[in-house]
């Protein structure tokens, strides 16, 4: 095919994809062409349809994709460091998104708005973290301290970190939130232990743990629903 004829068969099939996605958002939109849709703004005029089922099939999924480090995507997808940074960045401004819809200072005064703020807290983390959220007498956030990233089996650092934290924001209660990625939900033995660990700590200097969020994924369970925080 005559180069100039392709390029032009390029540019209008990008053309009215992007007149797709005014029209009706994203939606409608299959994985691999919202991937495309993307790939449009740091790949120039050229037929990314192979690249795209490649990206994703060497991924699993276009959220496993969104959560790799770029290093990784450039090496397994052959693609240049901009695009790779690009996929990357998506997950991380997906948190900044919803940091600032949330707001300075949330009020978090029931397990449903905290598993909700946990939730976009943990957006695209693919390692285990672990959050302490310093709330104010009226139950609003002071901050979300992060004090650990790794396995929550080494509970020997959580009190003395979380006390710190929470003297350091002024918290009047807490609520603590980590994330199982790709796990299970339901807390496990060390879970349950070390939000004892700390309950007793925090409680030395008068302030109370209200709750214990775990997510995985989209979804979180509650400490305090299932009664756990007795």
């Amino acid at each position: 095919m005559d180069k100039k004829v392709d390029k032009k068969i390029h540019a209008g099939h990008r053309q009215r994809v992007k007149e797709r996605f005014l029209s009706e958002g994203l939606d409608g939109f299959q994985d691999h062409e919202v991937l495309e849709l993307l790939l449009f703004y740091c790949i120039p005029m050229k037929d990314t349809n192979e690249l795209v089922h490649k990206m994703i099939s060497k991924f699993g999924t276009l959220a496993e994709l969104f959560d790799a480090d770029p290093r990784d995507i450039s090496k397994k997808c052959g693609v240049s460091e901009n695009t790779a940074i690009l996929v990357s960045l998506i997950t991380s401004l997906s948190r900044r998104y919803y940091k600032r819809k949330w707001g300075d200072k949330p009020i978090l005064d029931s397990s449903l708005k905290a598993g909700e703020y946990a939730v976009s807290l943990f957006t695209g983390r693919t390692y285990e973290s672990f959050f302490v959220l310093c709330l104010d007498s009226q139950n609003k956030l002071n901050h979300a301290s992060l004090v650990h990233e790794g396995t929550i089996n080494e509970v020997p650092v959580y009190p003395r970190l979380i006390v710190e934290a929470a003297l350091l924001h002024k918290a009047n209660s807490v609520i603590l939130a980590h994330n199982h990625p790709g796990g299970s939900m339901q807390p496990s033995k060390p879970d349950i232990e070390v939000t004892k660990k700390i309950k007793i700590a925090l409680e030395a200097i008068s302030i109370s743990v209200v709750d214990h969020i775990i997510v995985a994924g989209d979804k979180y369970v509650s400490f305090a629903e299932k009664g756990l925080m007795t």
